[in-house]
Formats: structure tokens, sequence, C-alpha cells
């Protein structure tokens, strides 16, 4: 039974995988529909956060960039992953797209698909983000994952961290979610 349940997961992740990919031959006229409906989804889902988190727009009139994922999949059994597209907002325009991709282990089951944007309140943590190719969260500047209580009570003068992120719009069942090791990488469009 156990062996039937990971070969059905190696299953789950090798599909998210081969929907992910990237490497197809694109037009420009592709690339650039594919960028609008990114532009679309990223306004969209920043709609939704800044209406069920008001607190997020005001750090936002404070960052010096935002990373929007609006819609990461995440799906396993024992064995996870989970992948995502957004775009990096800089003084209120795109400066580049991002992928997201985590794997995992562990005790977990199901599918969920979530968005998640990363507020980058620092010069040096956009620096971190746009010069390493494959930024790991987690790894470098502070990230804190902000929930809903502690929303609340945060401001402009409390927020001291390099990064804030934002989860929201989780939709679907799978216990556990966070983006510790995730990592981020530009994707050449």
């Amino acid at each position: 039974m156990i062996k039937h349940l990971q070969i059905m997961a190696l299953v789950s992740i090798f599909a998210i995988a081969a929907g992910c990919q990237t490497n197809q031959s694109t037009s420009a006229a592709d690339v650039k529909a594919e960028n609008a409906q990114m532009d679309q989804e990223a306004k969209a889902a920043l709609k939704s956060l800044y209406t069920s988190t008001p607190q997020a727009r005001v750090l936002a009139q404070k960052a010096k960039g935002i990373l929007v994922f609006p819609d990461v999949l995440k799906a396993g059994l024992i064995v996870g992953a989970q992948h995502g597209q957004g775009e990096l907002i800089e003084n209120g325009k795109v400066t580049g797209y991002f992928s997201t991709t985590a794997a995992s282990y562990g005790l977990q089951a199901g599918a969920q698909k979530f968005g998640y944007v990363m507020f980058f309140m620092t010069y040096s943590a956009m620096n971190d983000l746009k010069s390493v190719n494959g930024f790991e969260v987690g790894v470098g500047p502070s990230i804190v994952v902000v929930d809903s209580g502690a929303a609340k009570s945060l401001t402009t003068a409390t927020a001291q961290s390099d990064v804030y992120a934002f989860i929201f719009d989780q939709k679907g069942l799978m216990a556990g979610l966070g983006l510790q090791g995730s990592k981020i990488t530009r994707l050449d469009r």
C-alpha cells in the first residue's frame, strides 16, 4: 500500500513539473501575450491581498520592489513539489518575470493552489534577488511571513525586516504551507 502511495506521489510531482516547463518554443507574440496575462493576474492578486489585508498596501508604498506570484500549485503525497510564475514590480513598472519552485518531503498529502507576495523593503534585499540566479527563501536577507494576526499590528514604523511575505487565496486541501526553501529564478522573457 505504501509503495502504491509513493508511486502516486511521484506521478503527481512529474505531472506538475511537466506542466511547468518553460523551455517550449514560443514566438515573440506568444511571449507578449503571456506577459500581458501575467500582468493582469498579478494586479488581481495584489487587489485581493490589499482587500483582505489592508496593511499590505501600507508596506507596498514603502517597498523598493514587490514580487507577486498569483498562482502557485503545490501537490504531494509524502514527497511534494510546488511551482508558480510571477513578476517583479518596481516603482509601479514590471521589471522582470520569475518562477518559484520548491520540493519537500515528510508528512503531507493533497494539492493546493495559493498566491504569495514578497515586499522587498531594502535595496540590498532587491540586489540579492536580482543578482543571484536562484534566490533561495531563508538564505540571505531576513524574511518574515506575515499571518493575519501579525498583519493587524504591522506599520511602516514597526516594519524592520528586509522582506515581508504574505500568503493568500489558498484553495484546495493540503496540510502545511510555507516558503522556506523555495528557489526563485529569473525567467528569460
